[in-house]
């Protein structure tokens, strides 16, 4: 979903944000791991695990309570594989970002007849959007938090984005911003705030075009040829999105699948 590439991205590329607010420190000394921690997958919405010097944060953003293996089960199993791998202490946070009475989103234990696991529960829409207003990284969320004025808030979210003099930070931000405001607004409402060629440009936004694309190109291959090969299949899952659209307009007057090797060879 474009939500949990925009809460990856977010918390990503602002670490720093996130363990201030999380953890409540002041450091500059935050790495994001890139670890595979599972022996089979498991389904969460955005997962993302941040190192300081003595702690590892593991945030986990959820649009919807409901999930296989259910979120405290997994908090639990993500705890403790995170520990014996990096063996440091462990903050887990889970963030609910849309509204929901679900007693999953109010629950932070895990508990069965010999374990009890502990950990945050963050409902944006309880939160003081003050803190979110005044932090690049949190800024996109704003829109989530508790408001009076819905409306006033998102503008106010605006003009606080118009202030960003560095343009390609600007356009990811509102693209972000376009992305995860749609949880609570309507589209036509985000436009009237933010200019949609700015979202446009955003990594965000362009993310979700490539992989909407090759989602396409993948299909009426399959369609077509059945299963090639992973190579070929490796080389296409390359290209651009421009070059995937690309890709689309010709693909019906390949006869077979060397004809598709043909056209990336040129």
């Amino acid at each position: 979903m474009s939500y949990d590439n925009s809460c990856k991205f977010l918390a990503e590329e602002y670490p720093t944000d996130f363990v201030r607010w999380l953890l409540g420190i002041e450091t500059e000394d935050v790495n994001v791991l890139k670890t595979e921690l599972f022996l089979e997958p498991i389904r969460a919405d955005s997962v993302t695990f941040l190192q300081t010097k003595n702690r590892i944060l593991h945030i986990e953003f959820q649009t919807e309570p409901i999930s296989k293996p259910p979120i405290p089960f997994r908090m639990g199993d993500y705890s403790f594989r995170l520990k014996r791998k990096y063996k440091c202490p462990v903050t887990q946070v889970v963030i609910f970002l849309q509204e929901t009475t679900n007693e999953i989103a109010f629950t932070e234990e895990y508990r069965d007849e010999t374990t009890i696991h502990r950990y945050r529960v963050i409902r944006l829409w309880e939160q003081d959007s003050a803190l979110f207003l005044n932090k690049r990284g949190l800024l996109p969320l704003a829109p989530l938090t508790k408001t009076d004025s819905p409306t006033a808030l998102l503008n106010q979210v605006a003009q606080t984005v118009a202030t960003i003099s560095d343009i390609r930070e600007q356009q990811n931000i509102t693209g972000c911003l376009g992305i995860l405001a749609g949880l609570r607004f309507d589209k036509d409402l985000i436009r009237q705030f933010f200019r949609e060629d700015i979202m446009r440009q955003s990594v965000i936004y362009q993310d979700i075009v490539q992989k909407e694309a090759l989602k396409w190109v993948r299909l009426i291959i399959n369609s077509r040829f059945g299963e090639i090969d992973a190579s070929l299949m490796k080389r296409i899952e390359n290209l651009s999105p421009e070059q995937l659209e690309a890709l689309g307009e010709v693909f019906f007057s390949f006869s077979n699948i060397n004809d598709l090797q043909a056209y990336l060879d040129r």
